[in-house]
Order: structure tokens, then C-alpha cells, then sequence
């Protein structure tokens, strides 16, 4: 498998193994450097390409098609068994209005792409094509749901599910800004998640991966480079902060959990900027759009408001420091080098203002000091079973909050238990028919 250090890649191609796992990217660089291990890759035995649906758009991964056309030249191991895995390659798409107005236009169905592979892997002969796919796209043991909300009010159900139903929970966003922005949000909650994104080293991402697969209780907020190659044993929750733009990677998002007959939960939080996405993923994948509701106890939201609301002022007073600090270390790095002396005016915070820094600072302790508070509060209090503690004579019993010893598939479950199932004729039949006769 080929690592990021080079010195690591030389060393274990030096041993000559059999098998070599590595990105196209990657593969190539060492092919053009000469390495005598790679030197007759034409001659392969096997060739496997996984996640062929991307690997083969036009404009993705220039070094795949320079790979290919080196290993289907006329040197080409006649015996070369070639083999394609793709969790998503016969998902098929309405093309957009404005393509198919145009003339001459194809639609492009599932023998179509599957045609398309073909030519572009360069495999020869009829090749066997076995699809193993549901209609659904997605695993059995996978449980969908969804929480309708405001784009605002999403930061509230994040908490609430992550304080209510503790886990390995897989957090995904669009964006990169998104995921900073919610992790020093939940930061300031007391809750330190684990990052996973582009602008990140490779060391620091390896890093997070391997704390977030050791640790049971343990949230990692990621962008879509999490979303697929990542086996994690025992993610229980698959979160959609933000509703993923195909149902590509919708299905690959969603199947970081439920993995190897495991049970899991996939929750997608929808705004109402959300809701053209949703319809096109559940449109693709030939679902019933009314997938059921995840339940929250309304109850609890007051407090996690409360808490949220504070956390993000906190946040936000944090956030304007590090970059005052930042342009200030600036600044004065600039200045030493041009050998001037800086005015007053030129610094941010309390160098310019030194009194409104300290209102400031001092608002910031309150604040934080109030959250606090509300963070050594148990959020899920446990509630009195009768209306008034004396009405039954008794001491009143308490009714322990859903998040104990309950998780978040339990909780869906029993949801299903409590709705009624619609009756049949012959039931209605049977039913008493009410009397008319007057009084």
C-alpha cells in the first residue's frame, strides 16, 4: 500500500511485493520515476479499479487514462484478469432541462454507462457483469430518517442528538468552512470532535481516523473525502448536516455505517435550502419520499437553545480574538522586517482600544461562565410521572430520561410499534356501525 512518503514508497517496493494498493495518482508518479519493481506492469496477472463510477467522468483522474493506455498497449498480458467495483456506477440520472432540449441529445441509461466503462478500461471480449445492487441503493440494515428545520435550527438537533444518543457518529457537510465552523462550536459545548477535510496534512488525517475507530463515544465531522474507501468498524450514526448534492454520494455517505450486517442509522437534517436536493436523491433512488421522522422529545429544546445559543456568541467572540491576534503577529512581523514603528491605529482589539477590549473580555467571562453553568446541568432531567407531586398520596416516581440504555435505532422502533396499522375492509366491516336512531 503506498503511504504519502516517498522514502516509505521506495523502500516497500524494493521488497517486490505481489500486490500494490495505490491511487492512479500516486501509481503513475512512480511509474514515470522508473521504479525496477514497475517496470513491466504490462505483464500483470489481475488489475482491479474500485470506485470505477468516478474514476472514469470525464475530467477526473487524468493519470487513470495514462495507466490504462500504457497497460493496454500491444505488450498487453492476454490472460490479465481485469475486475471493476463501483457501489453506485447503475445509478442513473434525469439530465438536467436544459440538455434535453437539446437536439441530438442521448439518454444515458444503465447498459449505456456500463458500455462506456468498458471502452475506457479497455477491456477486451464479453465481460461478465454481475450487479448486486437493491433498488434502493442502499443495505438492508441501514434505517433512514430525517428531521425537518430551519437552516438556523440545525445546530440544535445536532446537539440533541449527539447529547442524547452517544456513539461513533460520522458527521457530514459540503464545505469546509461548515465543518470549522461546527467544530469550534461544539467545542465550546464540551463536545471534541474529530476533524476530517482536504485542507488538512495526510499525518493529521490518518491521525483523527485512527483516534475516531479506537475511541466508542466519539464524533467526527468530515467533508465528503470522508465519504467513501473508509471501512470503520461500528459507526452507529451517519449524520447529513447538510443534505449531499447527488445521490451518489448520498449512498456512499450513508454507507460509512451499516456495514458487514451491522445495524445503522442514516439522518439527514433538511432545510428548506435542502429540500431540492432530498427530492432529487429519493427521485434517483426510487424511494418513498415520506421516510419516517427521527422523534424528538420537544421538550428538552428550550434547554438545548439555551445552550446552543450562548455557545455560538462564545464562538463568535473567540473566533474575532484569533484573528485580531493573527493580524496583529502580522503586523508586527511586517514592521520588524521594514524596520518602522507601528501606531496604534493599526492594531485590532485592545492595543487600539484598550477599554472597549476589556468590556469586551469582560462580557466573554460572563458568558462563558453561564455556560458553564448550563454544561454541569444534566441537559435530559428526569420528568414526575403525575401532574402534581401529591395527587397520588405517594412520593412521585420518576421517569428516567429516553437516553439511558436507549438508543437512537430503539427509539425509531418503537415509534413504528406506537403508530396503528391501517385497517382492512374486512376489519372496518366488522367494526359496530354507530346508531341513528333519534332521541
Amino acid at each position: 500500500m503506498l503511504w504519502p512518503s516517498s522514502q516509505k514508497q521506495q523502500r516497500m517496493l524494493n521488497r517486490q511485493p505481489e500486490i500494490v494498493i495505490a491511487t492512479p495518482g500516486r501509481l503513475w508518479e512512480l511509474v514515470k520515476e522508473k521504479h525496477p519493481h514497475l517496470s513491466n506492469l504490462r505483464q500483470l496477472r489481475c488489475l482491479v479499479i474500485d470506485e470505477a463510477d468516478r474514476m472514469v467522468e470525464k475530467g477526473h483522474f487524468a493519470e487513470l487514462s495514462q495507466l490504462l493506455e500504457m497497460l493496454n498497449d500491444s505488450q498487453y498480458n492476454p490472460k490479465r484478469q481485469t475486475l471493476v467495483f463501483s457501489a453506485t456506477l447503475t445509478l442513473v440520472h434525469q439530465a438536467p432541462a436544459r440538455v434535453l432540449h437539446k437536439k441530438h441529445t442521448k439518454k444515458i441509461d444503465k447498459t449505456a454507462k456500463l458500455d462506456i466503462l468498458v471502452q475506457k478500461i479497455g477491456m477486451r471480449g464479453k465481460p461478465k457483469v454481475i450487479d448486486l445492487t437493491r433498488n434502493e441503493a442502499t443495505v438492508e440494515t441501514l434505517t433512514e430518517t430525517k428531521i425537518h428545520c430551519e437552516n438556523d435550527e440545525k445546530d440544535l438537533y445536532l446537539y440533541y442528538f449527539l447529547m442524547q444518543y452517544p456513539g461513533r457518529t460520522l458527521v457530514f457537510a459540503n464545505s469546509i468552512s461548515c465543518i470549522k465552523r461546527l467544530s469550534g462550536l461544539l467545542k465550546v459545548l464540551d463536545i471534541m470532535p474529530l476533524t476530517l477535510h482536504a485542507c488538512m496534512h495526510q499525518k493529521q488525517r490518518l491521525r483523527n481516523l485512527e483516534q475516531f475507530a479506537r475511541l466508542q463515544d466519539c464524533v467526527l465531522l468530515a467533508t465528503d473525502v470522508a465519504a467513501r474507501g473508509l471501512d470503520i468498524p461500528q459507526v452507529q450514526h451517519v449524520i447529513h448536516y447538510q443534505v449531499p448534492r447527488t445521490s451518489e454520494i448520498y449512498v456512499h455517505r450513508s454507507g460509512r455505517t451499516a456495514r458487514a450486517t451491522n445495524e445503522g442509522l442514516s439522518l439527514m437534517l433538511i432545510g428548506p435550502e435542502d429540500v431540492i436536493n432530498f427530492k432529487k436523491i429519493y427521485k434517483t433512488l426510487k424511494k418513498d419520499e415520506d421516510i419516517p421522522l427521527f422523534p424528538v422529545e420537544t421538550k428538552y429544546m428550550d434547554a438545548v437553545k439555551e445552550r446552543v445559543q450562548l455557545a455560538r456568541q462564545v464562538e463568535k467572540a473567540e473566533y474575532r480574538n484569533f484573528q485580531a491576534c493573527l493580524h496583529n503577529s502580522w503586523i508586527e512581523q511586517a514592521a520588524a522586517a521594514l524596520e518602522i514603528e507601528l501606531d496604534e491605529e493599526m492594531y485590532k482589539g485592545g492595543k487600539a482600544d484598550q477599554q472597549e477590549e476589556r468590556r469586551r473580555q469582560k462580557q466573554m467571562k460572563i458568558l462563558k461562565k453561564e455556560l458553564r453553568h448550563l454544561l454541569s446541568q444534566p441537559l435530559f432531567k428526569d420528568d414526575l410521572k403525575t401532574k402534581y407531586p401529591t395527587q397520588s398520596g405517594q412520593p412521585p416516581v420518576l421517569r428516567p430520561a429516553p437516553r439511558i440504555g436507549e438508543s437512537a435505532l430503539s427509539c425509531l422502533s418503537k415509534q413504528k410499534k406506537r403508530k396503528p396499522k391501517p385497517k382492512t375492509k374486512e376489519q372496518q366491516q366488522q367494526e359496530p356501525q354507530p346508531s341513528t336512531s333519534a332521541n
